[in-house]
Parts: C-alpha cells; structure tokens; sequence
C-alpha cells in the first residue's frame, strides 16, 4: 500500500529533494547554463521496473510513423530546391504508444499528476505554470526503438522536454545535439548550420543518461537526434509533455502523422 501522495513511492525524495528552495534553484542554475539538465537516479527502482514492464507488454500496440521530415518539422517548400536544408528529409522511425494507451494507474501517471513534481518543473522553466495538452493523446507517451529505429535529426516546436529512459538497448540508441544552431524567436532558419549538422562538418555532443534519470532538455533551438538501435534490447523512453499555456492540443494533422489516428 502506498502511503500519502501516489507519486511517494516513485520519486527518490532523499536524493532529489525538489520541493527544496536550495535543491530548485541549483538546479535551475544548470539547466539554463547549459540548456540541459540529467538528474541521476531521481526514480525508484520500483517505478522502473513497473514501468518497464507496463510499456514492454503494450510494444505491440505502438505505431511507427512511415514517413520522412525535415528539421524544423514542417511540410516541404517548393520555393528550395530537394537538397536545401529546409526541404531535406530525415527518417524517424521510432514507435510510440499514446496518453489514451497508459493504464490509469501507471506510476507514470502518478508522476505526470503530481503537484510537487510539476511546481518544481516550474521553478527549473522559469514558468508560471504547466499544463497537460488539451487533446488525449500527446500528455504522456511511450517510445519504442527496437533494432535499427531511430529519431532523425530535428528541432522541437516545444520549448523544452521532459524525459525519462527506461531501458537501454545493447548499443546505439545516442541521444546527440548541437546547441543553439539557430533562434526561433527571431526567425533565424539557420540553413548553412543546418547543412553542416547534416553533412558531418560540426561537432556533435553527447547527452548520456541511465534508466532512471530524469532529464529535461530545450530543443527548440538546439539541433538533436537519438541514432538508431543496435542489438535486441529495445530503446524504451517515457515523455512527460507539457505546456505553459493551457488548451494546447496537437492538430488533426499532426495527431494523424503522430499517432496514425484521430481519436
């Protein structure tokens, strides 16, 4: 039986004690200096292994998107040619199970309800307040990478995300980026960065992180992938989505290519 908020037995308070002034504003501090923050082992090992075993046994119901992109996430422009870094295209070919696919009640539901936990997402965002996403699909999500899938090279239209790996494959599976390769507050597309992240010529960092750590990453501005999967172990992350505005909802068209359905 778990004792007090549902959240109490799936959070490590001792190690990370986010309701602390001190402890939030630490925290804060590096994630604005560096436009990501890892906290180590900030789950139990109770949540993994209930939310291992939850997500593996609903793989078979997650959809994989059968189609390409470009970085920015947008429909091609035939004012650029095929080859310009607006129009080309990347592969993603992970899979994913939506919010209306996690139990009611799953420790990741606990966690995403939890007032403490979202109070001090707050703090660390600099936000007044987070809200969940006013359609049914996109709060909470799954995402699988078995063998050879992976999340091509993009920008988020979000200003930040919030993670949670919950199984390593054997190899592959590399979250890398490029930060601050262009600023979509001014509009800057940042083509010739663009081409040069695509074609090898920049340098490329690592964000490395265990099953277990909670991980919150702007990549609004910052360019990022996951590399494909190796081995048989499948690359298995948690997404806790947010908004500061409430209402926000994905489009019927971007649920569809996200989500292959509607409602």
């Amino acid at each position: 039986m778990i004792s007090g908020p549902l959240a109490d037995a799936w959070i490590n308070w001792k190690r990370h004690p986010i309701s602390d002034l001190d402890y939030r504003n630490q925290a804060m501090a590096e994630f604005n200096n560096s436009g990501a923050l890892v906290l180590r082992g900030f789950f139990s090992s109770d949540f993994i292994s209930r939310v291992v075993a939850e997500s593996v046994a609903r793989q078979g119901e997650a959809f994989y998107a059968n189609s390409t992109h470009n970085v920015y996430l947008t429909p091609q422009d035939s004012q650029f040619s095929d080859d310009h870094a607006f129009n080309r295209q990347l592969v993603s070919s992970k899979g994913l199970i939506a919010d209306d696919q996690i139990s009611v009640d799953s420790p990741l539901r606990d966690v995403y309800e939890d007032d403490r936990f979202r109070t001090f997402l707050c703090a660390v965002l600099a936000v007044e307040a987070v809200y969940p996403y006013a359609d049914s699909f996109s709060s909470i999500n799954v995402h699988y990478a078995p063998r050879g899938r992976e999340l091509g090279w993009h920008f988020d239209n979000s200003s930040f995300a919030v993670t949670t790996l919950l199984q390593q494959p054997k190899s592959g599976g590399i979250f890398e980026y490029v930060p601050e390769v262009r600023d979509s507050d001014t509009g800057e597309m940042a083509f010739d960065r663009v081409d040069a992240v695509l074609n090898g010529a920049e340098n490329i960092s690592q964000l490395n992180f265990d099953p277990g750590d909670l991980v919150l990453f702007r990549g609004r501005n910052a360019l990022h992938r996951v590399t494909p999967t190796e081995g048989s172990v499948t690359r298995v992350l948690a997404v806790f989505a947010y908004n500061d505005e409430p209402g926000v909802g994905l489009s019927r068209s971007a649920l569809k290519t996200f989500y292959g359905r509607t409602n």
